[in-house]
């Protein structure tokens, strides 16, 4: 009993770390996965959405009050339409996936489900983050020093 509760106290302390990716990183492995133009979308909006919604962060959650949905990972991906949390209500899953594959280190997952999520009529317009922040915009400086 006294080693499981040992154990138990270990596990506890243990930190979870998110990863939180350097503009610069993040620009490279969005170009190795074909992110570029991809739907017409350049690299800048793809790295301000991130910048804006997650700051980076894949780990970054957010709960909607209004229709209890939660936007997860690095692009802020919400559970009313793309993933499954099995809390929200009505959630459709277009992208295949439990939401939980959104907040892994490896964003392979989250951005094929990006892709997914800008397919649909609304685009890239389907995050307010790239809305309020990136719409119509200059965006230059997203890349600016990171050696392409």
């Amino acid at each position: 009993m006294k080693a499981l509760l040992t154990l138990g106290l270990l596990l506890l302390s243990v930190p979870v770390q998110a990863k939180v990716y350097k503009r610069c990183d993040l620009v490279r492995t969005l170009r190795r996965n074909a992110m570029d133009g991809y739907m017409g979308i350049n690299m800048t909006n793809w790295v301000c959405l991130a910048q804006h919604g997650s700051s980076f962060n894949t780990e970054t959650t957010n709960y909607n009050h209004g229709d209890q949905s939660t936007d997860y990972g690095i692009f802020q991906i919400n559970s009313r339409y793309w993933c499954n949390d099995d809390k929200t209500p009505n959630a459709v899953n277009a992208c295949g996936i439990p939401c939980s594959a959104l907040l892994q280190d490896d964003i392979t997952q989250a951005m094929q489900c990006a892709k997914r999520v800008v397919r649909d009529p609304q685009g890239i317009g389907a995050w307010v983050a790239w809305r309020n922040h990136c719409q119509g915009r200059d965006l230059t400086q997203y890349l600016r020093n990171c050696r392409l």
